[in-house]
């Protein structure tokens, strides 16, 4: 369904013309025009969310799918996404939602959302698979309503909103995770995700953080374009002083996928380079991800000892006590949440 946009979110310009708000590419829009998204339209003046509550993925996933492993761990959610992007990258692994730039879907209303996640007996609501910040109203929508519910909220997002939107994520977002790709140097952002600067992601992750949001930082490694380790030290000395050692950080390895089929599957080699730099500039809770391996488990950063083993996305050992202190040493772990009652296995459900 179609429906207009929160006013917070645009401005109206002369000669008919919006200027939304929602993202920083900030589109002035003509009538009967589009932003580069495709989904936020300039109707009559006014700005409108085309593709209100239409999602093309609707599934239940464990939180370490998104990859949140500091908040809620060994917690489910409903993950939800709707179509098209406000990036354009060369190599996304979900090409056939977020490159869709059809008005379509399944419609589920807010209340549709919330009656699901109650029968499955799920922990919160995951907006994910496609920037959020394009549907930022309906996801907000969903969310007061999750919070009324006694549930949880997360973003996984490219960190490109604007201040209007942390602003209103602070109020019912408890926790998000930003995806760098190519360690955020821009001359990658500018060919391969065809975005100017990396600068407002940055600026933003200092907002997330004064305003108290659970932060986690995902950074896509791919071969021979996006695997600079200069730029790997950059990023993570960044992120120690102006996010802090606990801030986790996870490096991925890329799959070829949608343009960029030609490139190789990031070697482990590389993986674990820049998990090197990144503990030895400070960071304490570091993982290499969308790889079976050690390094996905936590470790306390001050015994070393193991204190969360994985396999995947599920959680096969568990030696934290309820307030999250390590069992060997009584060190306190970065951990925002409560612990379940049991670690389950329970399967990944496409619910469209």
């Amino acid at each position: 369904m179609i429906k207009e946009a929160y006013k917070t979110f645009y401005k109206i310009l002369d000669n008919n013309k919006v200027e939304c708000r929602a993202c920083n590419r900030l589109c002035k829009i003509p009538q009967n025009g589009h932003g580069f998204c495709y989904v936020r339209e300039n109707i009559n003046g006014k700005l409108y969310l085309a593709n209100y509550g239409l999602l093309e993925a609707l599934q239940i996933d464990p939180i370490e799918k998104k990859p949140f492993n500091h908040f809620y761990p060994g917690s489910y959610v409903i993950g939800l996404g709707t179509s098209s992007c406000n990036f354009g990258c060369l190599f996304c692994q979900n090409h056939y939602i977020s490159k869709d730039h059809e008005i379509k879907g399944f419609e589920f209303s807010p209340e549709d959302i919330i009656e699901i996640a109650k029968k499955y007996r799920l922990d919160g609501i995951a907006y994910t698979y496609n920037e959020p910040t394009i549907f930022i109203e309906y996801a907000l929508d969903v969310a007061k309503l999750a919070k009324k519910n006694g549930l949880f909220n997360v973003f996984v997002t490219n960190g490109y909103m604007t201040e209007e939107v942390i602003d209103e994520m602070s109020k019912l977002i408890d926790a998000a995770v930003v995806d760098f790709k190519g360690n955020g140097e821009d001359k990658f952002a500018n060919k391969y995700e065809m975005v100017l600067s990396n600068e407002p992601i940055k600026d933003n992750l200092v907002a997330m953080n004064e305003k108290k949001m659970h932060i986690e930082i995902t950074d896509l490694i791919i071969p021979k374009v996006g695997d600079n380790l200069d730029a790997c030290d950059k990023l993570t000395k960044w992120i120690y002083e102006n996010l802090g050692a606990d801030t986790p950080m996870h490096f991925t390895r890329f799959f070829p996928d949608y343009k960029m089929l030609d490139y190789p599957i990031t070697p482990f080699e590389t993986l674990k380079r820049h998990y090197d730099i990144a503990k030895k500039n400070g960071l304490n809770y570091v993982y290499i991800g969308n790889v079976a391996n050690e390094y996905e488990n936590t470790y306390c950063p001050n015994c070393n000892s193991l204190v969360i083993e994985r396999s995947g996305f599920y959680i096969t050992k568990w030696n934290l006590t309820d307030d999250f202190r390590c069992k060997n040493c009584n060190y306190k772990i970065n951990i925002k949440g409560k612990v379940p009652k049991k670690f389950e296995y329970r399967d990944i459900i496409s619910l469209i």
